[in-house]
C-alpha cells in the first residue's frame, strides 16, 4: 500500500504543477514509513520539501497555500502528532470555504497514518477518526486495499474540498496488484467487499480485513456475513449501508477507536433511524477499549479481533 500512496503522490505531481507535498522527514528521508520515497529526488525538492517540526505550521502554511491557488498534500508522522495542528484543522482549513461563502475552495490534503497493529505505543497508535468527522467541513477518507490507495488519494488531492486522509498503519505493508488506470468509485461511496444475506458487517480502513476474516470463521458456523467497506467516513454513504442492512436484517460495526462516542455510535443511530423496521436485533458495535492506547503486548487484547467480531454476530437475536 505504501507503494501505491507514493505512486498516487507522484502521478499528482506529474499531472499538475499547483500539487505540493510537505512535512516531516518527506523529502530526504521519504517518510518514516517511506510513503514519499524518492519523490523530492525525482520531482524536486521545491515540489517535495521537509518542514520544522510544528504541525500546526504544516496545516497553517497549508491554508495559506490554497488561498492562493496551490494544492497541498501534508504529512502528519503519525496520528497523534496531528493534535498540535488540530486548531488550523478546525478553525482555519474547515471552515475558510463556508467563511468566505465558497470563494475560496481549500483543495488541501492532510495525511495521518493511524490505528495500531504494528507494536508502537500511545502517539502513535491512536485513532482519531471521531474528531475529524465530527468537524464539519473537513471529508475523511480511509483506504482498506491497496487500489483505494492510489485511487482515493487521487480523488482527495482533486478535491476542491479539505480531505483528512487516514492512512492504516498495519496496512502499509499489504502486497495486491495496482492498476493506476482502473476505475475506483469517488469519495463519499462505499462498497461491498464480500456479499451475504445474514447480517451485515461494517468497517473501513484495517477493520475491513478484520470483518473479513470475521466473515470467513463465521461461516464454519452457519452464519453469512456481508462485508461493507466504508472507505468514506464523511461524507457517508447512507444509501450503500442501509440496503444491505434492510437486506439482511442485522447490523455489526467494527473500528479500532475507542466505542464511547465514536464513529460506531453514529453509525449505529443512522441504521437504526433508517433501518428501525427492518432489523430483527440492536445494531452491536466492536470497538477499541475505552483506555489509552495500551503497551505493545497488550494490544491485541484492545483491537477488536475476528473472534470479538464473531461473538456480536452469535449475540445478534437469532431467535426471531
Amino acid at each position: 500500500m505504501a507503494q501505491a500512496l507514493n505512486r498516487a503522490l507522484r502521478d499528482a505531481l506529474s499531472a499538475d504543477d499547483r500539487v505540493l507535498v510537505f512535512g516531516e522527514d518527506v523529502g530526504a528521508l521519504g517518510g518514516v514509513f517511506r510513503v514519499t520515497d524518492g519523490i523530492a529526488r525525482d520531482l524536486g525538492e521545491e515540489r517535495c520539501f521537509d518542514t520544522p517540526l510544528a504541525e500546526a505550521g504544516i496545516v497553517g502554511v497549508a491554508v495559506g497555500m490554497a488561498m492562493y491557488g496551490l494544492r497541498p498534500v501534508v504529512e502528519m508522522q503519525f496520528d497523534a502528532f496531528s493534535f498540535p495542528a488540530f486548531e488550523q484543522l478546525v478553525s482555519q482549513l474547515a471552515k475558510m470555504r463556508n467563511r468566505t461563502e465558497g470563494r475560496l475552495p481549500m483543495p488541501v490534503v492532510v495525511r495521518i497514518p493511524y490505528g495500531g497493529g504494528i507494536g508502537a505505543v500511545e502517539h502513535h497508535g491512536d485513532s482519531s477518526e471521531a474528531y475529524f468527522v465530527h468537524t464539519p467541513g473537513l471529508h475523511v477518507v480511509t483506504p482498506a486495499t491497496v487500489q483505494d490507495a492510489y485511487g482515493l488519494l487521487r480523488h482527495a488531492i482533486s478535491s476542491p474540498d479539505p480531505v483528512v486522509f487516514l492512512e492504516p498503519k498495519r496496512l502499509y505493508w499489504s502486497k495486491d496488484q495496482l492498476d493506476p488506470s482502473a476505475p475506483v468509485p469517488p469519495i463519499g461511496r462505499a462498497v461491498v467487499r464480500r456479499p451475504g444475506r445474514d447480517v451485515t458487517v461494517i468497517a473501513y480502513g484495517a477493520g475491513v480485513a478484520t470483518a473479513l476474516g470475521a466473515a470467513e470463521a463465521a461461516a464454519l458456523e452457519g452464519y453469512d456475513l456481508e462485508v461493507v467497506d466504508l472507505r468514506s467516513l464523511v461524507p457517508f454513504d447512507d444509501e450503500t449501508v442501509c440496503a444491505s442492512v434492510r437486506r439482511t436484517g442485522r447490523a455489526v460495526v467494527v473500528h479500532e477507536a475507542s466505542g464511547f462516542a465514536g464513529v460506531g455510535a453514529e453509525i449505529a443511530a443512522r441504521v437504526t433511524e433508517r433501518c428501525f423496521h427492518h432489523l430483527h436485533a440492536p445494531v452491536r458495535r466492536v470497538s477499541g477499549l475505552d483506555i489509552p492506547y495500551p503497551a505493545p503486548k497488550l494490544e491485541h487484547l484492545h483491537l477488536p479481533s475476528p473472534g470479538r467480531v464473531l461473538a456480536a454476530v452469535r449475540d445478534l437475536g437469532w431467535e426471531y
